[in-house]
């Protein structure tokens, strides 16, 4: 058996899509999943049938705030990627308490852990976001030192887990690297998002709504170069990467209007679908990521163009509906695990 790698929220989106990606390419890797199943967490995003014994892919639905369980499963590993964090901004303003206890507080559980074995640990990914920089001002491209200036509660929480990584690593020498991605986008994204939620909206027939005037613009990387670019990262000299912060984005910024526009396009429908409704509070205007730090450094570039995968990201929702719609019901049935509870092996 090669090596294993821990990835918590390993059910939500980007996770689950990491997940699969180092499943697939590493065929003697093991897989360790730790989620919560939190809203946005989903059993049927794994890279395995749930019901069949499988060695190289455990889940555990648990906590990052539990240290005792964390602790048994970072031990058990030889690189951990951690995504699990609250991620959605609207929510963040109704509750932004769930937000610090998870994002900071489950960081710091994963960090202890880490730095408990950190001559075992090979590196530790702690997956950020660009969010944590605010906006950008006259959409300038912003770089790894650009300031943190958080514009909710939810890019509150994760610059200070951000941050919190990065003083693990000045402090104790734990063998973390902090990534930030920009906007993610591809299949399996829960309907929150607003590329997913454009889609079946239209799919259903149903408005799709716009927050003030949709100028807000966003750098939009497709998930599976995201997978592609933390891939490098982990295989890379520890020494090029220990304690250094890398934007993942494709240095280009696309209007929430203009993404909504395409999408009516690829579908066919009529623009009459688009509604504009209230802004939100905590909206950021612009994003646009200075991408060269991870050209220069891990020669790491975005490959798929937006068309090309809004393209693939429309043919999933198209031909997965049987998925998607249960998530229009499925979180108001509740979860009857326990908290450290093995599932999967």
């Amino acid at each position: 058996m090669g090596n294993t790698y821990l990835i918590t929220g390993g059910a939500g989106f980007i996770g689950s899509n990491f997940a699969t990606y180092i499943y697939n390419k590493y065929r003697d890797s093991k897989i360790i999943v730790l989620d919560l199943l939190t809203y946005a967490g989903n059993i049927e995003n794994f890279p395995v049938n749930i019901n069949n014994i499988n060695e190289r892919f455990e889940f555990w639905y648990g906590d990052v705030k539990n240290s005792a369980l964390v602790e048994e499963l970072v031990a058990k590993s030889d690189y951990v990627v951690h995504f699990a964090a609250e991620t959605h901004v609207t929510r963040s303003i109704f509750d932004n308490r769930n937000f610090f206890e998870t994002d900071v507080i489950g960081t710091q559980t994963i960090a202890n852990a880490v730095l408990q074995n950190k001559h075992k640990i090979k590196k530790f990914i702690h997956i950020s976001t660009s969010e944590v920089y605010g906006s950008a001002h006259q959409c300038e491209y912003m770089n790894e030192d650009h300031p943190l200036n958080p514009a909710s509660p939810y890019a509150a929480a994760k610059a200070g887990a951000d941050r919190l990584v990065y003083s693990y690593v000045n402090t104790y020498d734990i063998p973390a690297v902090i990534v930030r991605p920009f906007n993610n986008y591809g299949p399996k994204q829960h309907l929150e998002k607003a590329i997913p939620r454009f889609i079946t909206n239209a799919l259903m027939e149903e408005k799709l709504h716009i927050h003030g005037e949709g100028i807000a613009s966003r750098d939009w990387v497709y998930v599976e170069d995201t997978c592609n670019g933390l891939d490098i990262i982990l295989n890379a000299p520890l020494n090029k990467v220990q304690g250094e912060v890398f934007n993942l984005g494709t240095g280009k910024s696309i209007s929430i209007k203009e993404v909504a526009l395409k999408v009516i396009k690829q579908l066919n429908i009529d623009s009459s679908f688009i509604q504009y409704i209230e802004d939100r509070p905590g909206q950021v205007d612009c994003h646009r990521a200075d991408i060269n730090k991870m050209k220069e450094v891990l020669n790491w570039t975005a490959k798929v163009e937006f068309e090309e995968g809004l393209e693939k990201t429309i043919s999933w929702y198209k031909n997965n509906s049987q998925t998607w719609e249960k998530q229009i019901w499925m979180r108001q049935i509740p979860i009857i695990l326990k908290d450290g509870q093995k599932v999967i092996h």
